[in-house]
């Protein structure tokens, strides 16, 4: 199951650098530009699971609002905030892999559409 997982990932990464050889340097610039205004940061991940990690805020960031709430509730009790604390810990490792995979999507998304987009023609000169 995880060498399939990851052969998909490699593949869809591959996929993206393909189609974003077909850009031009304005699409790709526009392209850096987008993904980072709509992907998730690193280190604001990681702050909130430092400070808000206990009680599910680096997963409410990273859109796992199920295991978020999750982690809220069981943090009420004492036998839940010993599962969480466990959960915080192993979160310290996934957390990486969720904001890069999520940033990876973004990207192959924005790809897609400046591909699908229609070209314009560049506009004549007027002198």
């Amino acid at each position: 199951m995880i060498s399939y997982i990851s052969h998909k990932r490699w593949l869809y990464t591959l996929d993206t650098m393909r189609l974003k050889s077909q850009l031009d340097t304005k699409e790709l610039l526009l392209l850096e530009s987008e993904t980072k205004s709509q992907g998730k940061n690193m280190v604001v991940a990681y702050i909130l699971w430092y400070f808000l990690g206990y009680f599910g805020g680096h997963r409410f960031y990273m859109k796992k609002t199920g295991s978020a709430i999750a982690m809220l509730i069981l943090s009420i009790t004492l036998i839940g905030m010993i599962a969480t604390f466990i959960w915080w810990i192993v979160d310290a490792f996934l957390l990486h892999n969720w904001v890069k995979e999520h940033n990876r999507q973004v990207e192959a998304k924005i790809v897609n559409q400046l591909i699908s987009a229609p070209k314009q023609p560049p506009a004549p000169y007027s002198f």
